[in-house]
């Protein structure tokens, strides 16, 4: 199985979905371990020298004045992790988990934490053998970063908490035994670098924006057989209407849209049957390309985040100092995932625009209404479109910004948070939704083809048609309609759907 070596440093998004999603192996490079020794050896200095600094001598937030003796540091970390346990709601999916265990990894083996070597190492036999501990997807502020969910994470390293482990629930402690992984005591400074960071909404935030950028391209996808069904004109997607204003994520949504329509006998060009469509087929390059933008914007945060050093106080051994600041702050993650929440949300508004363009018989170019040839005892995809409006509309509500919010904790030592978990859980919930979206407006476009008489479709659109069509028939009777949409819905999260239509127009972007 793949390896990926660990610097602090260089971590990408593609490495970090093959050990989240794809259980690669983690381990740390030889320099990282270098590092992380020598900012131990200065924090050790300090305990020695019982000198005052924050989170290693002393309590934390809004007891920062509160001195520790030595003897006390290892109660005062456990109680640390303890007491900052208090996460609610529905475990965290595993592949998030995952995330979370290796970017905390990863923002240790910077070396500016003053950890100890064998506890990151700890953390990393849990994740290279399968030890997942049960974090609560709720609780977090978004600075001190993400105090509550990462507590959970440490609470297994301890012997405290739960933990998933070859597929059963246990106790941290059972899963840690059972996985042969020796737990740990947490000494000078340790609970605090382990919990003060953002690699919960990173995890989070990361993930959906790799699962966006693929949703993009599905819905070129998507909407290339829309036009068809529509006999949509393409002169709207010629390359020199879309240099001429220079946005690349536009330029790349009109290729996208040619490559898949080439050769394709069903669109039709400016004049023949009408002189121009409307917007939700004329500007899709202009609203996908503007997502797509959005979402390259947002993979160049995450991946600056993943590789950032998020904890507080921080270790520099140079110059033997240890400074407070605020690192732990989610406000540069969330912005960007509000922004993320909103790319993905015009995804779906515009996809179920297509839709109803394709059910509605004053608008779908003679189509049959509702896409059925028997309406009346049949209502055919009437109730897929209200579905679609019904996510597209609870997108909106979800799009509302978490990062203009504030609210003061700690007695207001902590008086301004980010919210920033909340605006990545918010659009991971939205890119479910406009996946479900995408993939009823797929279902549509596909039964429009076989109503408007399939003939040749382009080079993109008929190996998408032929795998939607493998699994599900032409619609001739009402059937159970959510069947349907699951099964397109888990063919768009199948890697094999982009990348079988990729392979024959040799790639989207």
């Amino acid at each position: 199985m793949e390896r990926i070596i660990i610097d602090g440093e260089s971590l990408g998004l593609d490495d970090f979905i093959k050990v989240a999603r794809y259980n690669a192996k983690v381990e740390l490079s030889q320099e990282a371990k270098g590092k992380i020794n020598k900012a131990r050896e200065l924090v050790e200095k300090m305990v020695a020298q019982s000198k005052v600094v924050y989170g290693i001598t002393t309590g934390f937030g809004k007891f920062s004045d509160v001195v520790i003796s030595c003897k006390e540091t290892v109660e005062l970390q456990k109680n640390l992790i303890i007491s900052h346990s208090c996460g609610v709601g529905n475990p965290l999916d595993e592949e998030i988990v995952r995330g979370i265990m290796l970017l905390r990894a990863n923002a240790l083996a910077k070396g500016y934490s003053g950890i100890r070597l064998s506890t990151v190492e700890t953390l990393l036999e849990m994740l290279n053998k399968g030890v997942h501990p049960i974090i609560p997807e709720k609780g977090s502020l978004g600075a001190s970063g993400d105090l509550a969910p990462l507590a959970h994470m440490v609470l297994v390293m301890i012997g405290e908490g739960e933990a998933i482990y070859n597929g059963n629930r246990l106790s941290g402690r059972e899963a840690m035994a059972q996985a042969g992984i020796q737990t740990i005591s947490l000494t000078s400074k340790e609970g605090l670098a382990l919990i003060n960071g953002t690699q919960v909404m990173t995890s989070i935030g990361a993930l959906t924006v790799y699962d966006g950028i693929r949703l993009s391209k599905t819905a070129d996808i998507a909407a290339a057989l829309s036009v068809e069904a529509l006999n949509g004109i393409t002169d709207a997607f010629d390359e020199r209407i879309h240099r001429v204003r220079g946005h690349m994520g536009q330029i790349n949504a009109a290729n996208n849209l040619l490559k898949l329509l080439q050769n394709s006998s069903m669109t039709s060009r400016q004049g023949e049957l009408r002189v121009q469509d409307p917007y939700s087929l004329r500007c899709t390059p202009q609203i996908h390309g503007a997502s797509k933008d959005a979402l390259e914007f947002i993979k160049s945060k995450v991946e600056i985040e993943m590789n950032a050093a998020t904890d507080n106080p921080l270790i520099f051994v140079e110059e033997e100092d240890v400074i407070s600041g605020g690192n732990f702050h989610g406000q540069p993650m969330a912005l960007p995932f509000d922004y993320l929440a909103i790319a993905l949300a015009e995804i779906a508004n515009i996809s179920e625009r297509r839709l109803e363009r394709l059910v509605n018989p004053a608008l779908s170019n003679d189509l049959p209404a509702f896409l059925t040839s028997k309406g009346g005892v049949n209502s055919g995809f009437m109730i897929v479109q209200y579905s679609a409006a019904s996510l597209v509309s609870e997108n909106k509500v979800l799009a509302h910004p978490a990062s203009v919010d504030s609210i003061p904790s700690s007695a207001n030592q902590e008086d301004h948070v980010s919210m920033g978990t909340i605006a990545a859980r918010k659009a991971r919930e939205i890119l479910g939704n406009a996946t479900k979206v995408v993939a009823m407006e797929i279902l549509g476009a596909c039964q429009g083809i076989d109503l408007r008489g399939r003939t040749t479709l382009g080079l993109g659109t008929d190996v998408a048609y032929s795998m939607v069509r493998e699994r599900i028939s032409k619609l001739c009777e009402d059937r159970i309609m959510n069947i349907d949409i699951n099964i397109v819905e888990e063919l768009i999260k199948d890697k094999s759907f982009v990348d079988r239509v990729e392979e024959r127009v040799q790639g989207l972007f």
